[in-house]
């Protein structure tokens, strides 16, 4: 009788990890259309964040060559926040998480 437990225990187990595989599925797809919509944006974000960048740096430098040295940092500050090391690392950071999240999902799914 054992035996016939053991079998019968491992059959609820194949039954519960294919009910959570089939429930799973659907948040796999809206996670990896997620996934490629926050990459597009962040991608999108970035580029404008260069381009604030390099405004901002030419204006700290304006302000410094003006004698306005307090302004000047400021702006250094602001250009290095949405510089490729400042605030769009941070995001780069997340979107890579949810690619993670994205793939491990994926894993448990097809595993």
């Amino acid at each position: 009788m054992g035996r016939r437990t053991n079998q019968l225990d491992f059959l609820m187990e194949v039954a519960a990890m294919i009910v959570l595989k089939i429930l799973a599925a659907p948040v796999m797809v809206a996670l990896s259309l997620l996934a490629a919509m926050v990459t597009f944006l962040f991608c999108v974000a970035s580029a404008v964040c260069e381009l604030g960048c390099i405004a901002l740096t030419l204006l700290s430098l304006i302000l410094f060559i003006g004698g306005q040295t307090v302004g000047g940092i400021v702006f250094l500050v602001l250009a290095f926040l949405v510089s490729p090391f400042g605030v769009p690392a941070i995001a780069e950071w997340l979107v890579d998480r949810l690619h993670s999240a994205k793939f491990a999902l994926r894993d448990f799914i097809t595993g």
